[in-house]
């Protein structure tokens, strides 16, 4: 059970504390930068965040004295291009540069890999420290995959690794999500890759590409830590669920007031039980009806509660990020932060959200220690 948590946002990097029906935010670190992601290593304490300075390029720092202080570190780099290799983005047929645009997500390794770090960056490239991110090495065999060739950009231009979904069940067992390029999963530390989105379906392509696993958005993925094979995905187009690690996905076709979001939690001892933000679709980005909503399902997909407790009911227009919503060990405690920089909390798995506040940077990502 923790009690606290790392709150990125566009100004900077806040500490959550809470005790005692009390909340307490730190003074934040990189004051007026944006902070994309930020994560605790469990392994051994190390907090690290993933800065974009825009013109100035993405930073990575890691901390190892609670926050106090956050040295630099190294900054995933691609190696050069080898002569005469283009890569095309189908959508605007403009050249892919080999460089990092932003590292979108970090993500520690296996509990048996002390000091493996796995980063998911745009364009589309997945790295891997062996050194605590000290040193950064691009994952080739998935960098090199003939099926890249299709990859294109959701959010932004070009495509992006945003999930890294860690397989408890032994190292080297993984699983990226793509925007858009689908889902991957590796058993043997990223030296092969298989295709792990066959059932998805998007809409925002010619109906008869729709099923093509290696074009499909999932916006978020998540894994059950009691039960491995069952994933969760916000998926651009609805929500699907796969119960043998990947290898086939089913929608859930209903989920009222909408199956459109970004973020998704899934309970780490009941793979039934997952948590959505939903929002009214890809062209309107704000709640529907003006009333901000988490959607619950505890059987799976079959039923959703609608919770909204503690939640603004009318003139909201929040959104949730991939990387916006949390949940801690014990599947009761649940952190959501919002693009108009609210912060709710809730300690019984939704059922009463409490705000936390209202004036932080908008946010990008949230993160229990």
């Amino acid at each position: 059970m923790s009690n606290t948590a790392l709150i990125g946002t566009r100004k900077g990097l806040f500490t959550l504390t809470a005790g005692g029906g009390r909340f307490e935010l730190s003074e934040p670190a990189f004051l007026g930068a944006r902070v994309t992601h930020a994560v605790a290593d469990p392994r051994d304490g190390a907090l690290y965040a993933s800065l974009d300075h825009g013109h100035f390029g993405t930073h990575l720092h890691r901390s190892d004295d609670g926050g106090a202080t956050w040295p630099e570190i190294a900054a995933p780099e691609y190696p050069p291009k080898p002569a005469g290799v283009v890569h095309l983005n189908p959508m605007s047929q403009q050249e892919i540069e080999w460089t990092t645009q932003l590292a979108w997500v970090i993500e520690p390794g296996h509990p048996d890999e002390p000091g493996v770090l796995w980063c998911g960056t745009i364009p589309g490239g997945l790295f891997r420290s062996d050194d605590r991110g000290d040193s950064w090495q691009l994952v080739e065999p998935l960098w090199n995959l003939p099926a890249r060739d299709k990859w294109f950009g959701g959010g932004y231009d070009d495509p992006g690794i945003h999930s890294i979904v860690i397989d408890p069940r032994g190292p080297g067992r993984l699983i990226v999500g793509v925007s858009c390029g689908g889902a991957w999963r590796t058993d043997d530390g990223g030296a092969t890759w298989a295709v792990a989105a066959q059932g998805m379906r998007a809409n925002f392509v010619p109906p008869e590409l729709a099923d093509d696993p290696d074009t499909q958005d999932p916006h978020c993925i998540v894994r059950c830590a009691a039960s491995p094979d069952v994933l969760w995905t916000q998926h651009h187009c609805g929500i699907w669920r796969t119960v043998d690690d990947g290898d086939s996905w089913t929608e859930i076709p209903e989920a009222d007031p909408s199956t459109f979001g970004f973020a998704v939690a899934v309970h780490p001892q009941d793979p039934d039980t997952a948590w959505f933000v939903p929002a009214i679709g890809d062209e309107v980005r704000v709640p529907v009806d003006g009333r901000f909503v988490v959607t619950r399902t505890r059987d799976g997909g079959e039923t959703f509660d609608v919770l909204s407790d503690g939640l603004p009911q009318q003139h909201a227009f929040d959104l949730v990020y991939r990387h916006g919503l949390d949940i801690d060990a014990t599947g009761e405690r649940l952190l959501m932060g919002s693009t108009t920089g609210s912060l709710w909390w809730t300690g019984d798995g939704g059922d009463r959200w409490e705000l936390v506040t209202a004036n932080l940077p908008p946010i990008h990502s949230v993160r229990f220690v």
